[in-house]
C-alpha cells in the first residue's frame, strides 16, 4: 500500500490516506507517484505528496500537523 499526504497552502499535512498499489501502476506496470497524486486529487482535491510509512524516502512519515519542506523534499516535525 502507498501513503499520500494532503498539504494545505502552508505545506502542513492535513490528511494522510492509503492508496492501493494497483492505482500507481502505469501502462507498463511500473509504479508512478504521479498516478497516485492524480488519483488523490480526483478523489479529494487539494495538493498531495507521497510519503513512506517505513521512512524510506522524504524524511519522516507524514503525520497531520507536520510540515513538508519542498526545497528538501521531505517531511519535518515542527
Amino acid at each position: 500500500m502507498a501513503h499520500f499526504a494532503k498539504l494545505n497552502d502552508e505545506n502542513i499535512v492535513e490528511q494522510v490516506i492509503v492508496v492501493n498499489n494497483e492505482v500507481l501502476l502505469d501502462d507498463n506496470g511500473i509504479e508512478s507517484e504521479q498516478k497516485g497524486v492524480d488519483f488523490c486529487v480526483d478523489l479529494l482535491g487539494g495538493n498531495w505528496v507521497q510519503t513512506s510509512y517505513n521512512n524510506n524516502f522524504r524524511g519522516t512519515y507524514a503525520k497531520i500537523g507536520i510540515k513538508y519542506d519542498e526545497a528538501k523534499d521531505e517531511f519535518n516535525e515542527l
